[in-house]
């Protein structure tokens, strides 16, 4: 798909063809989702059982972000020489079979290399995936597919830990179920693969120079990913701090998930309607703004519910908008490797987000968790509000 190509498509709408490409995509990418999300719990618990110390197990976990930052870069050079649903669905056999020797493999050592595989596939799946639907998505109507997109991906994150709990989590039955789901994200990319879109040789660029790019984009990638983790991360901490009890600490994420549930096509709509750098800096200070009323509604779980869900409903957006404004200011050429660029800046705030909100929690106790997160929003939305300005001004 040309840049020609692109400009056709916001003219004529969306077409049939395009909503099939955009499906198979969606429904790999969600399908991926749940048995990922089904995993991360599954080899903590799984890594306990073996006398793995907390320590260990969260550098374990690490070992994703570090395989994403490590292989992304090359996927699309990878892609380009032999396509890109034969691409997917090799990732998806890989990440399936090494899903599988988890358990089988003894001792704790050969985990690490096995994670660094098995998140290499992922980062593959999420590039390729995304960059699919971004090409397929009529420029005008961008926000509202990827807002579907991201609807879909949050309610398939939420059923993996369901199935956890109806197949268990001891022997191969789980792991299975793991790689079955990876493996159904095969068929609707062997349907669909004559709708694939074929990704041109590039401009060069490095992940550095899709910064000058699109910088606000990338910036929103790389909040979202701090924000997102260390709320997961951490909020079960604070409610703790503010005298929940284990289950109701862990309720409040549930709160966040089901915000990035429901915000997410109405700012996808908002997108297409709207100039996107605003829509994204508007999601951006009421991030902020949540973070500063958190401490004001803490003592009010009914208020702070609320709070909760909307704000990290909004906070979620970060991701959605960003992307669909990555495929407004990048050339046709160059979204393979803009988008490679985009899941390698998450994956860098997945690494800092926790250690940052953490910090905060620990400084200055129970609140430091919402002055960090309120640093970090404002942030974002100050380097954003630069960048959007520079352009303007270019």
């Amino acid at each position: 798909m040309n840049q020609k190509d692109v400009e056709n498509a916001g003219r004529r709408g969306i077409s049939s063809e395009d909503v099939a490409a955009i499906a198979a995509a969606v429904t790999c990418v969600t399908v991926v989702g749940i048995g990922l999300s089904l995993s991360i719990p599954l080899l903590s618990i799984e890594l306990e059982r073996r006398g793995a110390s907390s320590t260990l197990i969260g550098i374990n976990t690490a070992v994703a972000g570090i395989a994403s930052i490590c292989t992304v870069p090359f996927v699309p050079r990878l892609a380009t020489r032999i396509g890109v649903a034969p691409l997917l669905g090799l990732a998806l056999i890989v990440g399936a079979a090494s899903l599988t020797l988890f358990p089988i493999l003894p001792g704790i050592a050969l985990w690490f290399p096995l994670r660094f595989v098995f998140s290499m596939t992922l980062g593959a799946l999420f590039v390729l995936s995304e960059y699919w639907i971004n090409a397929a998505a009529p420029p005008e109507r961008r926000g509202l597919v990827m807002g579907i997109y991201a609807t879909v991906l949050a309610a398939g994150f939420a059923v993996g830990p369901l199935l956890l709990a109806l197949v268990g989590t001891e022997g191969l039955a789980p792991y299975a179920t793991g790689a079955a789901l990876m493996l159904a994200g095969g068929l609707p990319i062997l349907l669909a693969r004559g709708l694939s879109p074929t990704i041109e040789p590039g401009s060069g660029r490095s992940i550095f120079s899709y910064l000058r790019l699109a910088p606000g984009a990338l910036a929103a990638a790389l909040a979202y990913g701090a924000v997102e983790t260390g709320i997961f991360a951490i909020l079960p901490l604070y409610g703790l701090r503010l005298g929940y009890d284990a289950q109701g600490a862990a309720g409040l994420v549930s709160l966040i998930a089901l915000g990035n549930v429901v915000f997410q096509i109405p700012f996808g709509w908002l997108a297409d309607r709207f100039n996107r750098g605003a829509v994204l800096l508007g999601a951006g200070l009421a991030g902020a703004a949540g973070s500063a009323l958190i401490p004001l509604t803490a003592g009010n779980p009914v208020a702070f519910g609320l709070l909760l869900l909307v704000w990290g409903g909004i906070a979620g957006t970060l991701y959605t908008v960003g992307l669909a404004m990555l495929g407004d200011r990048t050339p046709a050429n160059d979204l393979a490797g803009a988008n490679a660029a985009f899941v390698v800046l998450y994956n860098v705030g997945l690494m800092l987000g926790p250690p940052v909100i953490g910090g905060g929690l620990d400084l200055i106790p129970p609140h430091g968790f919402a002055l960090a997160l309120l640093a970090l929003f404002l942030a974002f939305a100050g380097a954003l509000a630069v960048t959007e300005r520079r352009r303007v001004h270019s």
